[in-house]
């Protein structure tokens, strides 16, 4: 029984997502701090406003002034810090106890016999503190305050008929148990099965829906771990697919693919030390992905030193060109403030390059069923490569062929103040030669 209270459905999984789940919680209970004294306040004012005798001993007051103490320290402890699970207990124990002792008060209050107060509805309220533990999504607490609920009605039903040894109070006529203050022992004893069956079945329920919380979550921070390794349009497009995504299935789009490369890269990786070269990656990528996705690209994939990214493909887009030469023409420069202060502050930077090109591709998953991956495919992919390693030919960072260029100016591209317009150039891997833009020399 020890071993089943202290069971953790979230045996196993990552801390992040234990970190997830305990916010949930957090989240709960101070929701139940504030659901308990706002019933705390509905006792309150109905004790008030409705008509009392005239005794010397009116417990209800103080139960409700207790009361009202305990859950105001309760809000402020759950708002402060976590509310430890030894606490919880204590919370359930002194909410039905509260109620029990409430109870057991009427007949001192209205001056009857102590069966008097087996009869009061007051005992329903059981069900609400039972359910305001299932908020939780914890069965434990459930079971723990529909356990001390049946449990308190019992010893309630026990004192009636102990508290007078000549007359227990205790009949087999369910008249006179209506019409008067006998003890029909059938009918309490079905009280207490209610509450145990009701606390079984919302702790069953409970014990389920937390499995399902779990997972929620889980996937929840998969999900934005998966943003992370995917453009967050292809996490989207993962997350929201209604059927199951398999290769093979691709779509065509008009989209335009960037391809950027630091120049010199392999042999300096292959005479700095390795954290140096890390630390180079690292600063480069921070550098270019922002000007990508603040352009409405989406990185495809890293090659090493290589970023290509696409626009227009994961996400159709009526201007992918020229959100491309855009996103170009801002790396570029950002390039060149890192180069110039990189070898600055003494350290080495190759020079960045870059190039477009824009047309018919097609984008969809390949793989097989246990690896998949989205791709793009088609002419525009292989020339935008063709023309980023052609830049060094050319002596320059950055171009584009001349047919994206046009494209990108009907969709509000302004090109920089350099841009130079190349006739007829032949580009290894090309078959015929091209037209090219030079963006930056």
């Amino acid at each position: 029984m020890v071993s089943w209270w202290r069971k953790d459905l979230e045996a196993g999984l990552p801390a992040r997502v234990k970190a997830a789940v305990r916010e949930q919680e957090d989240a709960t209970e101070r929701l139940i701090s504030w659901i308990q004294l706002g019933i705390v306040l509905t006792f309150g004012s109905l004790y008030i406003i409705s008509p009392k005798p005239e005794v010397d001993i009116a417990p209800v007051p103080w139960a409700l002034s207790v009361y009202l103490v305990l859950t105001i320290i309760r809000v402020v402890w759950s708002h402060v810090g976590r509310l430890p699970d030894w606490s919880l207990a204590v919370s359930v124990f002194f909410d039905i106890t509260l109620l029990m002792v409430l109870i057991w008060s009427f007949h001192i209050q209205y001056m009857q016999p102590a069966s008097f107060y087996l009869k009061a509805p007051t005992l329903l309220y059981v069900f609400i503190f039972i359910a305001l533990r299932a908020l939780r999504f914890d069965a434990r607490f459930v079971l723990l305050a529909g356990a001390v609920a049946a449990l308190g009605w019992g010893l309630m039903i026990l004192y009636v008929i102990s508290n007078d040894p000549a007359d227990n109070m205790i009949t087999r006529d369910y008249v006179a148990y209506m019409t008067s203050n006998s003890v029909l022992l059938g009918a309490e004893f079905d009280k207490i099965l209610s509450i145990l069956v009701v606390t079984g079945l919302i702790a069953f329920a409970i014990y389920r829906a937390k499995s399902l919380l779990v997972r929620s979550v889980s996937e929840q921070a998969a999900a934005r771990e998966l943003s992370r390794f995917f453009a967050p349009e292809i996490a989207e497009r993962i997350k929201g697919s209604e059927d199951q995504i398999r290769a093979g299935t691709g779509e065509l789009r008009q989209a335009a693919i960037l391809n950027l490369d630091m120049r010199g890269f392999t042999r300096l990786a292959g005479e700095a030390p390795p954290d140096q070269v890390m630390t180079l990656l690292a600063e480069y990528q921070q550098q270019m992905v922002p000007i990508i996705r603040r352009h409405g690209g989406s990185i495809d994939k890293f090659l090493g030193d290589g970023i290509m990214a696409t626009f227009g493909a994961a996400e159709p887009s009526e201007s992918y060109a020229a959100d491309a030469l855009r996103a170009l023409d801002e790396a570029m420069a950002a390039a060149a403030v890192w180069q110039d202060a990189s070898r600055a502050a003494g350290r080495s930077c190759p020079a960045v390059n870059g190039a477009v090109a824009a047309g018919t591709i097609l984008f969809g998953a390949v793989g097989d069923d246990t690896r998949l991956e989205y791709t793009v495919i088609g002419d525009a992919v292989n020339l935008s490569a063709k023309l980023e390693k052609h830049n060094k030919e050319l002596g320059v960072r950055a171009v584009c062929d001349r047919e994206t260029y046009e494209t990108a100016l009907t969709q509000g591209y302004s090109p920089p103040e350099q841009t130079r317009l190349l006739e007829a150039v032949p580009v290894g891997g090309v078959r015929d030669s091209l037209g090219l833009v030079v963006l930056a020399a």
